[in-house]
């Protein structure tokens, strides 16, 4: 029977390193806060070089046994995580509201979605085959196996901060490899109960290494597990910079890298399109989580024969939204993470105004209900001149682009450094097989505003990174061939 507890008794505020919870070797500590109050709501260890390299210490001692372990082994591990993060999902999906904002609905769907990939891993971690090559030569057989990559080092963003760590954790410890790993200073507490809870299903000590770190300190460490030569990859998901700095960091140990980066996607409506899925279809991409997801839709493209209707459809259904604090259980979207994310969203859509776009729905800070709140907004006669169609607003803004033939909003569409996700509505089966070929990204939507799955494989193209996260493909990154060529058999 899994074990049932109180959001209070998962609030972890030390590190997590070799089975044990544990101060930062500096003793320093720094405040989480709830966005949608700005109360503190703990004071975390602060990780620092010291605190990186004793996790990837006990990560190395730990990875010999847990490679050798039978992949059953590994797996009835994970399913006992699995079973102990369903026990404990309104929990958990509290305190992903507390410390991320998102409302409680959003939040414990977000649980359930993390310990898919857990379940997900768990049978694959049992599907790890090899190859017997064909005999190319008498007297030799030759096979090809695949191994686990080493120490993990998984570092993720607040957006998701349990969904982005379990599906790095997970297929880590499916391969056999062992980890270390830091959430985002906005967001720890979430991570630190999941890795509560593995260690309550039975993951040994070493296996599975967490720190926190401020933003301060969150560089020197990371930077300890990019030099460290047994830190054999990183994944990472975050801004695009931030991968770029990770990839250069780790070059001279020449690391396996999965990196989930920034995204601009468009969402395109042709006039053939039902409008009315459509707009549900934005509506579901766009803001989930308050707008604040990579995959989001931030350059929305309407053919101009539609364009006024799509617009009116569209405007009335994000005025109705509800914006509230996740305690209101009729939440539809929470405060954004900061006040940083505040500043960028009224920056953009400001400068969009400025230069002639026309607010159809809010356009506004909700400063009655906190500092760390924005109106749901549809900005009307958006163009290639306003930063929201070159910079994510990562928040709840729609800017609506006008467009007049397949041409064009292709070519706009693949405008842009990212390729993360593109998203299209259209009834024309011909047109749908020409624009899915066309569109750069690694993701596409095909009269589908939600994407996610962790039976599908998720990452991007160009700028947005390399690597798969989820799917039969998920495993690739943590493992390494290996080549065997054995002679003298005749």
């Amino acid at each position: 029977m899994a074990t049932k507890f109180d959001m209070s008794d998962l609030i972890r505020n030390d590190h997590f390193i070799d089975g044990k919870w544990v101060a930062s070797a500096s003793g320093k500590r720094f405040d989480v806060t709830n966005p949608a109050t700005g109360e503190v709501i703990t004071a975390v260890a602060d990780g620092n070089e010291a605190d990186a390299r004793a996790a990837t210490d006990a990560a190395a001692r730990a990875f010999p046994a847990w490679r050798d372990a039978l992949p059953k082994e590994r797996a009835a591990v994970l399913h006992r995580w699995h079973a102990l993060m369903l026990e404990n999902a309104d929990a958990l999906g509290r305190l992903i509201s507390l410390e991320q904002g998102k409302p409680f609905a959003e939040g414990r769907g977000e649980v359930l979605y993390g310990a898919s990939y857990v379940a997900w891993f768990a049978d694959e971690a049992t599907r790890i085959y090899g190859d017997l090559i064909p005999q190319q030569q008498r007297g030799k057989r030759m096979s090809a196996v695949r191994e686990p990559v080493g120490i993990v080092a998984a570092i993720t963003p607040w957006n998701f901060p349990l969904a982005m760590i379990a599906r790095k954790i997970a297929p880590a410890l499916a391969a056999g490899c062992t980890v270390v790993g830091k959430p985002a200073e906005d967001t720890p507490l979430t991570a630190l109960a999941l890795v509560h809870l593995a260690h309550e299903a039975g993951v040994p000590p070493g296996v599975l290494n967490l720190i926190a770190a401020s933003r301060e300190n969150a560089v020197p460490a990371v930077a300890e597990w990019l030099h460290d030569s047994r830190v054999r990859k990183i994944t990472f998901t975050g801004s695009t910079p931030v991968g770029k700095y990770l990839a250069r960091e780790s070059a001279d140990t020449l690391k396996k890298l999965s990196l989930e980066l920034g995204g601009n996607a468009p969402f395109i409506v042709f006039d053939d399109a039902d409008l009315a899925a459509a707009v549900s279809g934005l509506l579901v991409s766009k803001f989930r989580n308050g707008g604040q997801t990579c995959v989001c839709p931030n350059r929305v493209y309407v053919q101009s024969s539609v364009y006024e209707k799509f617009g009116d459809m569209l405007a009335k259904r994000v005025a109705a939204l509800k914006v509230a604090p996740a305690t209101d259980p009729s939440a539809e979207i929470g405060p954004m993470i900061n006040a940083r994310a505040i500043d960028k969203i009224a920056r953009h859509v400001d400068d969009a105004v400025s230069k002639g776009a026309r607010v159809l729905a809010g356009g506004k800070r909700l400063t009655a209900l906190g500092s760390n709140y924005y109106a749901p907004t549809v900005l009307a006669d958006a163009t290639s001149t306003m930063q929201l169609s070159c910079e994510e607003t990562f928040g709840p803004v729609v800017p609506l682009f006008r467009f007049d033939d397949e041409a064009q909003a292709i070519r706009a569409a693949n405008d842009t450094p990212f390729g993360l996700a593109s998203y299209f509505y259209s009834q024309d089966i011909r047109r749908i097989d020409r624009v899915v070929r066309r569109l750069e990204a690694g993701i596409v939507g095909i009269n589908e505003g939600a994407l996610a799955s962790e039976a599908a494989p998720f990452g991007g193209v160009k700028e947005s990174g390399y690597g798969r996260e989820g799917s039969k493909y998920g495993l690739d990154d943590y493992l390494s061939i290996k080549y065997l060529c054995q002679g003298g058999l005749e």
